[in-house]
């Protein structure tokens, strides 16, 4: 089992003297991938549950921004499912896509997550520093085809994994990738969990694939879920987040439920990055609603 964190702990000896124990999250490994379309590999965080896997094998979380949140989602998950009876949270595979890097966010992510953007989209985006170098941007494509591609079929490879019980996390940025990919490729997940989408990156070509998808929704078979969330502090965000986020949820809410399963929350007294824990707590409870 690879290491995923340098803490450490003391545990005193007979004679009083400190011995240093790295840390680790237990059932978890990591491992670098190096793509085929792409210079930099991805740091690759994977959790199993110690529980046996059922016949068809577990239900699997891609998470995206893996170096920020793969704890968080670890331990929500090995916490809440001791007892799925009282939490609704079932044993999990959580596959992190992140960075090999030790910062919680890395600038790979501006083009992972993004479609290619029109320079007056930039122009008009309400960043802090208009003067600021925005990273390279518009690589969604590639991304959604190194997991499919690459990434899937060595996760299903290696674990025991449920392919029919497959959901995708993302918040902010990946939570507009999440989106994108519900409307672009449906077929590829079938849980989509988007938190604090920033919808005003790709806005009108977000609503003409939302157009697309919701147009061929009564000719799929599959049954989707979409969990869309806020947060009550950025109801102020100079983007519209709220709005944008509440606005599609009204839209995709007038169809079927048993076509697409769409739910809307708000965290109240939390802002764009206090959201995350709330977030994930509710993300693997969301997993198993129907």
């Amino acid at each position: 089992m690879t290491r995923l964190a340098d803490s450490s702990i003391k545990t005193p000896t007979t004679s009083g003297e400190v011995v240093r124990q790295s840390f680790t999250l237990p059932n978890t490994e990591q491992y670098l991938i190096h793509s085929a379309t792409r210079e930099q590999p991805y740091q690759i965080y994977v959790f199993k549950p110690a529980q046996e896997a059922p016949p068809e094998g577990f239900p699997v979380i891609y998470l995206l921004d893996a170096n920020a949140l793969f704890a968080t989602m670890v331990e929500a998950l090995r916490v809440q499912s001791r007892v799925p009876e009282k939490t609704g949270v079932y044993p999990a595979v959580v596959v992190g896509i992140g960075y090999p890097t030790n910062e919680p966010f890395d600038s790979s992510r501006f083009y992972d997550f993004t479609m290619p953007t029109p320079q007056e989209v930039l122009d008009a985006l309400p960043v802090r520093n208009k003067d600021a170098v925005l990273p390279q941007l518009g690589g969604a494509d590639a991304f959604r085809a190194f997991i499919e591609q690459e990434l899937k079929p060595r996760i299903e490879r290696d674990y025991p994994i449920n392919t029919k019980q497959q959901a995708i996390f993302g918040h902010s940025l990946g939570g507009l990738f999440v989106l994108q990919t519900l409307f672009t490729q449906p077929q590829t997940y079938q849980t989509y969990i988007a938190g604090s989408p920033s919808i005003h990156w790709n806005k009108v070509m977000l609503k003409e694939q939302e157009d697309q998808y919701t147009a061929n929704l009564g000719f799929r078979q599959a049954n989707h879920k979409l969990l869309i969330t806020t947060a009550e502090l950025e109801r102020e965000h100079p983007s519209n987040m709220s709005e944008n986020a509440r606005e599609l949820y009204e839209r995709l809410a007038l169809f079927p439920r048993e076509m697409l399963h769409v739910d809307f929350y708000e965290f109240e007294g939390e802002g764009h990055v206090s959201v995350l824990p709330a977030l994930v707590s509710r993300a693997v409870r969301f997993l198993r609603r129907t």
